[in-house]
């Protein structure tokens, strides 16, 4: 089939050159251009895309804000779509579709930059901290004393009023919030103008392929966002602004920010280098039905411009006036909303994004928080492990659905069977467990006994009462026990040596009742039971990724193939919408908001109130997350039910329409046949009648 369009391509560069025509490049070669630009935006924007979520815990730490508010930024993105992916979809369609998508990148780029702009207009970041810095000291004062709760380096209690309100009143997560709100407005143009534009002038043998390498770019995106966002939560937040020496915490701390804001200036340039190939795109290409020979007579030019297009080809309308285009949108919607199969494949699609949306997510905090790795290993572990896994299962799918040449029931059976498959692996997650870290008044009592406690007052104990400690602050130390204390005062220490991440406390009281029992700063790291189960977690996170994503393209490409070709453009477009309104806006708001009832200990802000969160009963966090995902996708699978039986009458009804339109003009073939022979017996008996005639009167005479 490749070969045979290649030669077609030929051919008609060859006419063009006999017909000495306006130069312009062949239909081929335009499509490929347009295949490699689409492939590239779609890789720029699935970058940008995941960075994003890769700076999760990032901007939590940052920004002091819970795991829901992140929810409410990270969908913002889809309520930049919602506000114009209905009209984008359907005008668009109608325009100059490169254009177009090229305006979106630049969007795109723009809210990118905006989003890493309060890196640049708040100030350094500060943690809590009662490890002190300074040059050559041998010995520091002690942490359980009542009067030294103010003299903390990284955070001071009595913070002016005025800094306060100054700090209430601005919110820099807003700038993060109306950035990825431009990113979504920018990103709209791209997914239903890109692959209707494929649709439209690939042949049909292709176009589920071409799809297919799309979307595996797509896929693609997401590797190097995950190692982008691996590599920046390495480097300090404030890098090259501060002596690295001063920071006396590591990128395994609760407290720890990168520098997130790094990768959203390179994802912007890249996003900004994504619009520049599709100016010079035409609006339209000839398609395999329409490439005719110039040459030929005008009446031959006249019946062929009469042939229909393919079944699922639909050709833009190159002159509608705004009126006119505006009148058709609503009668054309209604009649896309009428049509059940696409109605109740939304709400399958819906509902399976909204356990997806929700558990890639959180994956990476997963990955932090249940099996204590570092914000960094997370996303390392995601761009190079997981992600890949299904970029090869969507490319699969494309490829299997071309070379088994699935029809539209085969398409869907396909998509079904690859999701249930992975659903019941996904199970097999309930059982890798991994213990809670050992946290003094946290996880286990004072005397190593497993309590978990959502109590602040559970962290006050006898051996810490006179030292008058703050309940609220996190800056753990790992006592000679092995077990994590939330600070050096409820530890009851009461000496400090060194200075930076080399402090040593001594003489700590809780630690053990007599003798001389130090701590270290930073959390114990007593993990070798989530060491164990770790590389088995990710085994089976690549094997259902990769199940899974199988049934991706066929996915796709029924929906496309579901409706009629003049819906086409609008159907992607109403199908964006509705999944970025009720799966990717509120899905990682409710997921955050379930995830943050797990939360054992709070972060507090300079100023009060509740920040970030420390530590998550890892149990809890595994039921809520885990258990979510899973119910979401066991609803969608009882809604497919009526979904298939809509379908297998939806094809019988156009196959006996089939039968009756053949019929209909074979019968009207052959009435014209009859009513030939009919006449021409009619006029051979006329003329033996006459010559009979004119015999009997030369008789008579």
């Amino acid at each position: 089939m490749e070969d045979r369009s290649e030669e077609d391509c030929v051919q008609e560069n060859g006419r063009s050159d006999e017909t000495k025509s306006k130069p312009s490049g062949s239909p081929c070669t335009s499509l490929k251009m347009f295949l490699v630009a689409l492939s590239f935006a779609y890789f720029a924007k699935a970058l940008s895309g995941s960075y994003m979520k890769s700076t999760i815990t990032q901007l939590e730490r940052r920004f002091d804000i819970p795991s829901y508010l992140i929810g409410v930024i990270d969908g913002s993105f889809e309520i930049g779509n919602l506000l114009v992916i209905a009209f984008v979809s359907y005008f668009g369609a109608k325009l100059h579709r490169p254009k177009v998508i090229s305006l979106g990148c630049l969007l795109m780029s723009f809210g990118t930059f905006i989003i890493a702009l309060p890196h640049f207009i708040i100030g350094r970041y500060e943690f809590e901290t009662s490890v002190r810095w300074v040059v050559n000291s041998t010995h520091n004062s002690s942490p359980c004393q009542g009067d030294s709760a103010g003299d903390q380096p990284g955070i001071s209690p009595q913070v002016p009023s005025t800094v306060c309100e100054g700090e209430s009143n601005l919110s820099m997560w807003i700038y993060v919030l109306l950035g990825n709100v431009l990113r979504g407005i920018g990103e709209t143009p791209v997914q239903p103008l890109g692959i209707s534009y494929i649709d439209d002038f690939a042949t049909e043998e292709n176009a589920a392929l071409y799809v297919g390498c799309v979307q595996t770019i797509s896929v693609v995106g997401p590797v190097f966002g995950y190692l982008l966002g691996s590599l920046c939560a390495k480097i300090y937040v404030d890098i090259g602004f501060v002596n690295m020496d001063t920071i006396t915490i590591t990128p395994a701390d609760a407290r720890w920010v990168g520098a997130w804001w790094l990768g959203y200036l390179i994802a912007g340039v890249i996003t900004l280098l994504s619009a520049i190939p599709f100016w010079f795109l035409p609006r339209s290409l000839p398609t395999a039905g329409s490439r005719v020979q110039k040459m030929g007579t005008q009446e031959e030019a006249s019946f062929i411009k009469d042939t229909p297009h393919p079944k699922y080809k639909y050709q833009a309308e190159e002159h509608s006036s705004f009126v006119e285009m505006a009148k058709d949108f609503i009668p054309t919607l209604r009649t896309l909303l009428g049509h059940p199969v696409y109605v109740i494949y939304l709400c399958v699609v819906v509902i399976q994004l909204n356990s997806l949306i929700g558990m890639v997510t959180y994956k990476p905090k997963y990955i932090e928080q249940h099996f204590r790795q570092s914000a960094s290993k997370a996303n390392f572990l995601m761009g190079v492990i997981n992600i890949p896994a299904v970029a090869l299962g969507m490319f699969s799918g494309g490829l299997l659905m071309k070379r088994l040449k699935l029809n539209i029931m085969g398409a869907a059976k396909f998509a079904f069977c690859t999701s249930l498959i992975g659903y019941v692996l996904s199970m097999f997650f309930f059982t890798m467990s991994c213990e809670n870290a050992k946290v003094a008044g946290v996880t286990v009592s004072y005397n190593n006994v497993d309590s978990v406690s959502y109590d602040n007052h559970s962290l006050i104990m006898p051996c810490n009462l006179n030292c008058s400690c703050s309940s609220s602050e996190w800056d753990p130390v790992c006592g000679q026990n092995g077990i994590t204390y939330v600070s050096p005062c409820l530890a009851g220490c009461n000496t400090s040596t060194g200075s930076g991440k080399n402090t040593l406390f001594s003489n700590c009281s809780c630690v053990g009742g007599t003798g001389n029992f130090t701590a270290g700063t930073g959390q114990c790291l007593n993990k070798e039971d989530c060491d164990r189960m770790f590389p088995y977690f990710l085994a089976l996170s690549v094997i259902t990724s990769f199940i899974i994503s199988l049934g991706g393209t066929p996915g796709y490409m029924f929906l496309i193939r579901c409706i009629k070709p003049q819906l086409k453009s609008l159907a992607l477009g109403f199908h964006a919408l509705a999944t970025r309104t009720l799966a990717g806006i509120p899905a990682p708001i409710y997921f955050g908001a379930i995830i943050d009832t797990t939360c054992l200990k709070w972060g507090q802000k300079r100023c009060g109130g509740i920040g970030a969160c420390r530590i998550y009963n890892t149990s809890a966090y595994r039921i809520a997350y885990l258990g979510l995902t899973l119910s979401l996708r066991t609803v969608s699978f009882i809604i497919c039910i009526p979904g298939f039986i809509l379908l297998s009458r939806q094809l019988k009804e156009e196959e006996k329409k089939n039968v009756l339109h053949e019929a209909l003009t074979n019968g009207g073939t052959e009435l014209d046949v009859l009513r030939k022979e009919e006449f021409v017996v009619l006029n051979s008996d006329q003329a033996m009648h006459t010559t009979d005639n004119s015999t009997d009167r030369h008789t008579q005479l």
